[in-house]
Formats: structure tokens, C-alpha cells, sequence
């Protein structure tokens, strides 16, 4: 039986080609939703451009047919645009009329009540919205095709229990043949000694050799920086290596996410000149109110929003020399290494519509990426170009996504199987005991 699905403005927001998600069922566009994307369409951010996008696929479906009557989308589906008189008279007293979102709801209770055969669905990312329908006893459901559940994220790295003898020829061979076991390439592989615990060696699945190989990690670190646990050799591994063009890198604050990718980033710019520039990048979310506009130049503006990059960069550089940190210099690092050309750091904003080669491309903060803009983002890599996504799945501060439905939960998931991704997923915090402990209980 075909169903009908009754679709609220955050889905259209959050997804432009949301309509054509539901195979062969109606879906159903009330007209106030229309009405909610006029306030959008200019905003010159993800969601404008998302509103801005559904306009158009609209006004082309609409040279189809009538969208009053119906116009069929996909193989078997239909899409209505829907005034639905009356709609109003079937909302409780207590839910106001003059709220769009109780309009829109309204749409749904009454095809509810004209059509008693036909499964009738409402889908909104607006948890209070979907909690009011099913009090009032309609279907609702959150819009997410590419949800991810947050507790079984591909986590990057696996640990075996093996004898002795193994860790020993492990480390005369530097292989560890595994076939009986089902890896994903570039996993890493934690060795632990079965009758000593403590005795442990790690490394990294070669799918090609089908094997276990050891870490490629520089003895005295990158710029300064050692890894102080294995996540952090399993990230450094993974930054370095040129042969993996894409590495994500999940943890709670003070892991180390930033300051890695930072390090090897210049690491495999300046040192290596492997990269011609390292771009750093960053969603524009504010944590608390807004402050509002900023006066100035561009490079004002993005120096309030940007500061934890150049705090990490001024950091790297200042532990580069030696094993405290060096007193800071006149010059700010960062400032001089974007007078020399050899680091960029801009919003997202200006990302789209580029062509992105023989860069190090590092986008933190990325929870906060759709799906969709993550695609954006990736598809921006050009010809010996590496992405780095950070973050932390546990803060969003993007309205429309959360810790299952963001663009680096999908990232993770979609690349674990491939050649062309490494992830790992950084669980102990380094950056102060401090930090760590109001990590753990606040």
C-alpha cells in the first residue's frame, strides 16, 4: 500500500532532494512550508542555498503537471503542493493556529481524517514538533537517510589477543600476516601479549598484503609534537601516509584532533613540499549567543572564528625547536606562514565551486557538516589533494543534525570499506589533567 508522507520545512532545509527520498509513495508539500522557505531563500548560508535549490527543482516538476492535482516524481511516486482548507479546524484548542508549524501539522491530521486507508507519515526534524504529532496521534518521524548510530561508529582500530611468539616475530619481521579475520583496509590493529597484558605492539592492515604492518611514525615526532598514546600514532600514521587521500579523525575535546592534523599538515607542506598550501577551514557555528556582525576586512571577521587554529599553529611552532614551548615572537607563526603562501585559512563558505589540488586540506569542526556538505566539500579535491575532517560527534551546535545524523558520522561509515580512507577515533584527552577530568564529569 502506498503511503502518504506529509513533509515539514527543516526536512526540505536540511536536504534539498528530500522529495525524491520516498520511493514510490505520495509526499505531500504544504503550502505554509512554502511560505517558511521565503524566509530563507536569500540567506547566503547552507540553508539559503538548500531553499534556493528546492525553488527551482519545484518550478521544474511544475512544467510536468499541476502540483495541486499531482506530478509524478521518480518511477511511481507523486508529489502534491497542498493548501488543504479547513486543515486548521482539526488542531486542538491549546496549539495555536497563527504558528506555522502547527499549520503544517494541521495538514497531516486532516489527510489523516479524509483518507482512513492510506498510511498517512509526518516527517520533521523538529523533535518538539514530532513529539506534539504523536500526541495527537499522527506517525511522525525524523528525516534521516543517512543516520548513523552514534555507539556503533566505525571506530578505526581493533585489538587481538595473540601469543607471545607473535608479538616477537611481529617485531624481527615487520609482518603479521591476518587472513581469518575480516579487517577494513588501512584499520589499526592493537597486538596484545595473552599472558602478559602489558606487552602490547601496534599496526596497521594492509589490505594488499593482507597483513599487518608497523606504524610509519617519525621518531622524534612531527615539528615538535610526539604522540602521547597509540590513537595518536595511529593518526599520525595516517596523516603522513600520502597513499590515503582522505582520514577522519573523531574525539572528545583535548585529543589532539586539531594539533595533529595541524602538525602534519605542515610537516607535508613546508618540510616535504609534498602540498603546495595547507587550507584550514571551518563551519562558522558561535558557542552561546550570537555576537552579530563583525566590522572590518574578511580577514577581521574570520580572526574571531579561526583563533583556535592559529592559537594551535602558534603552539607547534613555538614547541618546533624544542621540548618546552619557546617564548611567542613578535611575528605571530601563523601570520608569517600566510605571508609566505604556504598556509590559507578561510570559511567553508568560499570552498564551494573549487577545484582543490596538490593541497592539505584539514576542515575541523566538521560534526557540524550535513551529509551534503560534506559531499561538497570532499568533491572539491582535485588532483593529489588529502582531506582532513575533525571533530567531535558529541558537540553540534548545527540546529538541523545531531551525533547519528551529521556529515562526519557519514563520512566514516561510507569510507571505512574503501582504499582511499582512514579513520580513527581518539578517546583520551591529552591536553591537561584539567581538561581531561572536566571532560569526564561535567
Amino acid at each position: 500500500m502506498k503511503k502518504t508522507f506529509v513533509l515539514d520545512t527543516s526536512v526540505i532545509l536540511f536536504d534539498p532532494l528530500c522529495i525524491f527520498r520516498f520511493d514510490d509513495n505520495m509526499v505531500v508539500i504544504p503550502i505554509t512550508v512554502l511560505e517558511e522557505m521565503d524566509r530563507f531563500k536569500k540567506d547566503q548560508t547552507e540553508i539559503g542555498r538548500n531553499a534556493r535549490q528546492f525553488a527551482r527543482y519545484l518550478d521544474e516538476i511544475r512544467s510536468k503537471g499541476s502540483l495541486t492535482k499531482g506530478v509524478p516524481i521518480g518511477k511511481t511516486g507523486t508529489l502534491i503542493v497542498d493548501m488543504v482548507r479547513d486543515a486548521e479546524s482539526y488542531l486542538p484548542s491549546d496549539l495555536r493556529q497563527e504558528k506555522a508549524d502547527h499549520r503544517i501539522l494541521a495538514v497531516a491530521l486532516k489527510l489523516r481524517h479524509d483518507r482512513p486507508n492510506v498510511p498517512v507519515i509526518f516527517v520533521t526534524k523538529d523533535v518538539n514538533l514530532r513529539v506534539k504529532a504523536d500526541a495527537l496521534g499522527v506517525v511522525a518521524v525524523d528525516f534521516d537517510p543517512a543516520r548513523v548510530a552514534i555507539e556503533e561508529l566505525y571506530p578505526g582500530s581493533m585489538t587481538f589477543e595473540v601469543p607471545s611468539e607473535v608479538i616477537e616475530n611481529f617485531n624481527q619481521q615487520k609482518r603479521y600476516p591476518i587472513e581469518d579475520r575480516q579487517l577494513n583496509p588501512h584499520e589499526y590493529v592493537v597486538l596484545r601479549d595473552a599472558k602478559k597484558p602489558d606487552n602490547i605492539i601496534a599496526g596497521r592492515y594492509d589490505a594488499a598484503q593482507k597483513a599487518v604492518v608497523p606504524l610509519r611514525v617519525p621518531p622524534n615526532g612531527v615539528w615538535g609534537i610526539k604522540p602521547r598514546n597509540l590513537e595518536q600514532s595511529f593518526v599520525i600514521d595516517a596523516l603522513l601516509d600520502d597513499s590515503i587521500p582522505l582520514v577522519s579523525l573523531v574525539g572528545k575535546a583535548g585529543t589532539g584532533k586539531t594539533m595533529l592534523a595541524l602538525a602534519c599538515g605542515l610537516q607535508k607542506t613546508i618540510d616535504e613540499s609534498k602540498y603546495q598550501k595547507l587550507l584550514v577551514s571551518r563551519p562558522i557555528f558561535p558557542l552561546g549567543k550570537d555576537i552579530g556582525y563583525l566590522p572590518g576586512e574578511i580577514e577581521e571577521k574570520l580572526n574571531p572564528w579561526m583563533q583556535p587554529i592559529f592559537d594551535n599553529i602558534d603552539f607547534i611552532v613555538s614547541f618546533s625547536s624544542g621540548d618546552k614551548p619557546a617564548k611567542r615572537p613578535t611575528r605571530r607563526a601563523w601570520q608569517e606562514l600566510i605571508h609566505q603562501g604556504m598556509l590559507q585559512i578561510e570559511p567553508l563558505t568560499y570552498i564551494r565551486g573549487r577545484s582543490l589540488a596538490y593541497q592539505f586540506l584539514i576542515v575541523d569542526e566538521a560534526q557540524n557538516l550535513t551529509p551534503h556538505e560534506i559531499k561538497t566539500i570532499i568533491t572539491r579535491a582535485g588532483e593529489g589533494t588529502k582531506v582532513v575532517l575533525t571533530g567531535d560527534c558529541y558537540q553540534i551546535d548545527n540546529p538541523y543534525i545531531d551525533s547519528s545524523s551529521n556529515g562526519l558520522s557519514f563520512v566514516v561509515e561510507r569510507f571505512k570499506e574503501t582504499h582511499l580512507g582512514a579513520h580513527v577515533t581518539l578517546m583520551k584527552g591529552e591536553r591537561s589533567q584539567l581538561s581531561e577530568l572536566a571532560t569526564q564529569v561535567l
